[in-house]
């Protein structure tokens, strides 16, 4: 059985199957194959898409789900991190975490007998990239030969991004303002695979000809140190910048958005937006996180 941490953890040829059972699952009946197994969800932090595709996955899949949240789970608050993973391993099969710190996932990860997925820390958010990936591969195909455009902050949603994009040879273009800049260690490995990784501060040059324009709040939840928002608004996904990208381009956010700051309205309501396609395809994307984990 395998944790599901970060996608810079797998191998090209898993993250490809991953994004293949999603759609797969998608679009044909799969088996109940979590009959009988209980997964404990831990939340720490608020959550829509994140916690209702994963209560309706393990529901669809047969399984149990027993969430955890704000109120009733910190980690490494009243016990230890390591105490609460090998009390929660006697009772559960699965473990999902959506918490703040990343450091305390990976303490979890290395104490758990049971498998642990990343469903959000400050640092990544492997889950809602995976279900980008599927919603191109639904919509435009391959990713060869396409060019992916980033604006705004450098968030944990980007990290996920840069290092699918090094594992899938991506062409992404990193859009943000100066002195915003992606974590060093995680574009020094991104780029030792992947040339085609490119930060810009210019967003005009990110969105010409791009495929996909992708965007997220710019100030994430949680957030101890807020960016004034006058840094972000030249990076702003609208329709100027929609026009200098290809005709067919596709707009996507993780949601939710903040209408007429990081997007226009007129752009998330046009028709080259796909962000509820995106947040529907959390629902395969999380089922076939779970299969890989629980695959012996």
């Amino acid at each position: 059985m395998a944790n599901f941490i970060d996608l810079k953890d797998l191998s090209k040829d898993q993250l490809l199957d991953l994004i293949s059972l999603s759609l797969k699952w998608k679009n044909e009946p799969h088996t109940k194959f979590m009959q009988d197994k209980h997964v404990v969800l831990i939340f720490e932090k608020p959550s829509l898409r994140t916690r209702v595709s994963f209560e309706i996955g393990i529901n669809q899949l047969g399984g149990s789900s027993h969430i955890l949240n704000e109120k009733e789970m910190q980690l490494g608050e009243r016990e230890t991190i390591e105490d609460t993973a090998r009390v929660l391993e006697r009772y559960a099969d699965l473990v999902v975490i959506r918490c703040f710190g990343h450091d305390q996932i990976i303490k979890y990860a290395k104490t758990s007998s049971i498998p642990v997925i990343n469903a959000l820390t400050d640092f990544s958010h492997p889950c809602q990239v995976l279900a980008d990936l599927v919603t191109i591969k639904e919509k435009i195909g391959e990713f060869e030969n396409k060019k992916i455009a980033w604006f705004g902050d450098c968030n944990n949603v980007l990290q996920s991004w840069i290092e699918a994009s090094a594992l899938l040879n991506i062409q992404l273009y990193i859009a943000c303002p100066e002195g915003i800049l992606p974590n060093k260690d995680t574009l020094y490995w991104a780029k030792n695979i992947n040339k085609n990784i490119i930060v810009t501060h210019d967003p005009k040059q990110a969105a010409l000809g791009a495929d996909c324009l992708i965007t997220d709040t710019w100030n994430s939840m949680g957030d101890s140190k807020e960016t004034p928002e006058k840094l972000f608004k030249p990076f702003q996904v609208n329709n100027d910048i929609l026009k200098l990208a290809n005709e067919n381009v596709m707009f996507m956010h993780c949601l939710p958005a903040y209408r007429n700051k990081e997007v226009t309205s007129e752009v998330i309501e046009s028709q080259n937006s796909v962000v509820f396609d995106e947040a529907e395809n959390r629902l395969h994307a999380q089922k076939a996180i779970m299969k890989f984990c629980l695959t012996k």
